[in-house]
């Protein structure tokens, strides 16, 4: 079929690159598109293109260290030519613009399906306009709404939007999306997106944007179709064996048969395996980590600064890999004196390249991610295929209490919410015992757990950058170095000889969960990596792109 409807999207960067954003070549003409089931299906399967579903880089955050690099947010460098800043605009409003095209053209079918059906398939473009638009919304602030097809003129002289209408356009969307889409499918049927999908990413716009009473309702609502369930084992949960979990409410499916896959991950695994150990966990996440008491690390008498992986909640172990451990076939072990360590495999003593001692480029701060990894990350040239998890069912209950809290609701369905997610990590059921389980308190101390419990539950999936930005502490928590081991010389002299291997004692918790390392490093004991910087007084938003301020005539947002 020729390609013959151009879709005239709102950035005019686009449009002034000159070249022509067409759609897939699978579709027709556009005066007859759009008429029937098929053709229906095939334009909105377009709209889950995975370049389209923009996640935040856990690397913006303090959950990371990249060695002695930093990114334009956490070198505070970020403006309007950025290239995220600019690809990401672009990419959500073109796939704003193709579900208005869809959405414009579908009622030539309406002769030909049934209405409940016709309903499903605008339901599914609306989900996937409001799901965009919450992007936008979250990040830039000020944004350009349409819900319609726009000429080169009209996008030209359109403006910004009041950003509570823009919420009022995305709730809309999201409610007919609800009354409209089935709660799920049979095991015969394609799998498409649900009504549980659109009552969780309803919720989760309603809470980044401070709406405390609509995340509550639309998770609760969500949490009562009983459709989904926590996976049994939070360690295998994000491996790519672990395909469309009862846990994921919405997800896109990868395949590296079929070329969907997630590259460049040589980046994330440890050297003993073949990777470079550049991307790894920062200390400030390792010791966000509750022990296995429900304390923080300097509250709890279980916490062991010599070998910090033990008597910890399980999903640090499940993040990070545990010193001593067998890892990707070899015993991972960063120590300074360790120059050997044992392949598992085989039983033989290797080189141990996970020591800077014995390769300059191990981990700088010697931890490596667990999460997610596995055998498969080394095979087929560093690309893996895990579902990519827009949102699941752990998000939503955590998103169910903290918008409790928030409302200062405080009752037992709070900690009964926290408590299943907690309780799943400790592979127990929450109404056993066997793990520390959270009591009702007061609104401060309950939102000080949740918030714990989000960092240690959704740490490496894309999260923490949101959660920082609306809790306002990213001033904070970004304006602090990345703290690492001392070169391996003095790392023996003045940490292992001495006897203050791993770390001499806990570092202080703040009570917005926050480790406070400065000490040792004024010892001389830890080394300063990356000073990362973040300015409050514009980076809560991104700036507008400055092609569309240039040409669009869009107002940039404050001091960009």
């Amino acid at each position: 079929m020729k390609n013959k409807l151009l879709y005239i999207c709102l950035s005019l960067s686009m449009l002034s690159c000159q070249k022509l954003d067409l759609n897939p070549l699978s579709q027709g003409s556009s005066e007859t598109w759009n008429s029937n089931a098929d053709e229906l299906v095939m334009s909105l399967n377009d709209l889950y293109r995975e370049a389209l579903w923009k996640k935040d880089a856990d690397e913006w955050t303090d959950d990371w260290i990249n060695r002695d690099g930093l990114t334009d947010i956490t070198n505070a460098t970020i403006n309007g030519q950025t290239a995220y800043v600019v690809t990401n605009w672009r990419d959500t409003y073109k796939a704003i613009s193709r579900a208005n095209v869809v959405l414009e053209s579908m009622d030539r079918a309406a002769g030909t399906l049934p209405e409940a059906q016709l309903n499903a398939y605008k339901g599914e473009a609306r989900f996937v306009r409001a799901c965009m638009y919450s992007y936008l919304l979250s990040h830039y602030g000020n944004v350009v709404y349409t819900d319609k097809t726009l000429s080169i003129e009209d996008a030209m002289a359109i403006g910004q939007s009041d950003p509570a209408e823009v919420l009022k356009k995305i709730y809309e969307d999201f409610d007919f999306a609800i009354t409209n889409l089935k709660e799920s499918y049979s095991s015969n049927e394609l799998k498409r997106v649900t009504k549980g999908a659109a009552l969780a990413m309803k919720a989760r716009i309603a809470l980044y944007r401070g709406d405390f009473q609509t995340a509550k309702t639309a998770a609760k609502a969500c949490m009562d179709l009983g459709k989904y369930q926590l996976h049994t084992d939070f360690g295998n949960l994000f491996l790519s064996r672990t395909k469309q979990s009862p846990e994921s409410i919405f997800l896109l499916p990868r395949s590296i048969a079929l070329g969907v896959a997630v590259g460049g991950r040589q980046s994330y695994v440890s050297r003993n395996a073949g990777g470079w150990a550049q991307f790894d966990p920062s200390w400030d996440l390792l010791f966000s980590f509750y022990c296995s008491d429900g304390l923080t690390i300097d509250k709890s008498p279980l916490f062991d600064p010599k070998n910090p992986f033990a008597n910890r909640d399980p999903r640090c172990n499940a993040t990070i890999v545990p010193f001593g451990e067998a890892h990707l076939d070899f015993i991972y072990n960063p120590h300074p004196l360790a120059l050997k360590t044992k392949k598992v495999s085989t039983n033989a003593d290797v080189n141990n390249n996970d020591n800077r001692a014995v390769a300059t480029y191990a981990s700088f701060n010697g931890l490596v991610w667990r999460k997610g990894v596995d055998s498969d990350w080394l095979l087929n040239s560093w690309r893996v295929e895990p579902d990519n998890i827009i949102i699941r069912y752990a998000d939503v209950l955590l998103i169910y209490a903290e918008a409790k809290i928030e409302a200062n609701e405080l009752d037992q369905s709070v900690v009964d919410a926290i408590n299943q997610v907690r309780a799943r990590a400790y592979k127990v059921n929450s109404a056993a015992a066997g793990y520390p389980k959270v009591v009702l308190g007061s609104q401060v101390d309950l939102r000080k757990i949740v918030r714990a419990e989000r960092r240690m539950e959704f740490a490496f999936e894309g999260l923490r950058y949101m959660d920082i930005i609306r809790w306002k502490l990213a001033e904070k928590v970004l304006n602090k170095p990345n703290y690492g081991l001392l070169d391996p010389g003095d790392l023996v002299a003045k940490v292992v000889n001495p006897g203050k291997w791993f770390l001499p004692s806990a570092p202080a918790v703040d009570a917005d969960g926050v480790a406070d390392i400065t000490p040792f490093y004024t010892e001389g004991l830890v080394k300063q990596i990356a000073i990362r910087k973040f300015d409050a007084k514009k980076q809560y938003l991104w700036p507008i792109p400055s092609t569309e301020v240039l040409t669009s005539g869009l107002k940039q947002n404050p001091n960009y």
